[in-house]
Parts: C-alpha cells; structure tokens; sequence
C-alpha cells in the first residue's frame, strides 16, 4: 500500500474524531438526565441525575426546576441536599386522578423539584462549568418507555431557557430538548428496579473488587519470588567470578 493511500487513511480517522468531538461538546451543552448504576424500571423506583452546564457567557447559573408531568403520578420523589442550594420539591392535586397497575388511584404527585442558590453560589459564567442535581422517584409508570423532565434554566442576569423540546420520531434533536431517561422492562419476577438491583450490584461490584485484591496479591507474591530467584542468581554469578578471579591469582604465582 503506497504512503499516499496511508496519508489519506490518517486524515480521515482524524477528520471523524474531531467531528465526534465536537458533537459530544454540542450535546453536552444541553441539560441532561443522567443515570448512574441500575436502570429505572417500569413500575420502580430509581435515582436520576440531572446535569446542568452553564451556556452564558457574562452570566452564571441561579436556579434549575424540573417539571415532573401529571400523567406520571410521581407520589414519592426526594431531591439530595446540595452544599449551596435550597431544594424544593412541590406536590399539588393532579388534574385527574391516575390510576396505577395495581388499581390503586393516585390523587397527588409531585410535580415540580427545584434548586434554588444561595448567596454566594452559583455555576459560575462561561462554559467550563456544569452542577449535577439528583433526585430519587418512584414509581415510575408502566405504560411508557421513555419519561420526559422539562427543566427551566435561570441566569442571573434574568435570563431564562426551558430545556422542554421533545425528540421527534426522526431522531433529529430539537434546539432545546428536554432531558430523558428510557425506563427498563419490569424483571421476571413483576417488579420494577429498586433497592434489589442496587444491592446486586454493590454486591457484584464488591466480588470483582475481592478478585482484583486477590489477583494483586498474586502477583505480588509472584514478584517477590522472582525478585528472590533473581537476587539468588546474581548472588551466585558474583561468587563464581570471585572463584574464577582468585584461580588465576594463584595461576600466575
């Protein structure tokens, strides 16, 4: 293959990961639901990390709110404390009651969590700065794949950018879409992902970390004896040299 042909491979793998590049800082740019172990499961309960970047650049971040849609019925839903931000999660008479798998009627869910800075607080202007906001949920509905989180965005200087725009059938992403989190099928046994899959996880997770201790310790037992076979190896060239120099001391006597 000619050196001309190698030329124009390189340039081309470098032409498509500078695009990739920058199509992951684009995406970035957007408000994000993120999830972070076990996928929510359809009927369950899970954790959902929202992730705020800053976009302004003479202005920083104050406030985030997420909408949480009524047809959702959310009855059970809890922000984590944030070192600088006041939470509020809001629950209000839905406009109609929902009526879940079981036959249960849910008159009441949460519809709104926000973060709100304190004084001195905020993601700070520019772009190089972004803030992760969590909440825990459940449970969540059965009868849909993917749940949708309208966020709202306030800047200090009063600015404010819904984060609401759903995905079309295309796939093509809107300007401002609203962050997502695709929901799990229900497990065999009927229900949905909670506290169960959490500790199968941690519990996975801790026997590969026992067999990473134990294949280091392997191998560190395995260089010791190594080193002891090397130390033995020139411990015994060095007494042969001593021998063979001594012989040829008494030789030319």
């Amino acid at each position: 293959m000619s050196k001309h042909v190698f030329k124009r491979a390189g340039f081309l793998a470098a032409t498509v990961g500078i695009t990739g590049l920058l199509s992951a800082g684009i995406a970035s740019a957007h408000v994000t639901a993120n999830v972070y172990g076990p996928q929510p499961s359809k009927g369950g309960y899970g954790s959902i990390f929202f992730r705020v970047p800053n976009e302004e650049k003479d202005a920083g971040t104050t406030k985030v709110e997420i909408t949480l849609k009524p047809e959702y019925a959310l009855s059970s839903v809890r922000a984590k404390p944030l070192p600088g931000w006041k939470a509020e999660v809001v629950k209000s008479k839905l406009p109609a009651p929902v009526t879940t798998e079981s036959g249960t009627q849910i008159t009441e869910a949460v519809t709104k969590v926000s973060w709100t800075a304190e004084p001195g607080n905020k993601i700070a202007a520019g772009s190089t700065e972004f803030q992760e906001f969590q909440i825990s949920a459940g449970k969540f509905p059965t009868n849909v794949d993917t749940i949708e989180f309208p966020a709202t965005q306030t800047y200090e200087n009063g600015k404010v950018v819904e984060w609401n725009q759903p995905t079309p059938a295309s796939g093509e992403e809107p300007e401002h879409p609203a962050p997502t989190v695709k929901l799990a099928e229900k497990s065999a046994d009927g229900h949905g992902g909670g506290h169960g899959t959490d500790t199968k996880a941690a519990s996975e997770e801790a026997h590969a970390s026992s067999s990473s201790d134990n294949t280091a310790r392997w191998l560190g037992g395995a260089g010791l004896v190594v080193g002891a076979l090397g130390l033995g190896v020139g411990a015994g060239a060095t007494l042969r040299a001593r021998r063979a120099t001594a012989s040829n001391t008494e030789g030319t006597k």
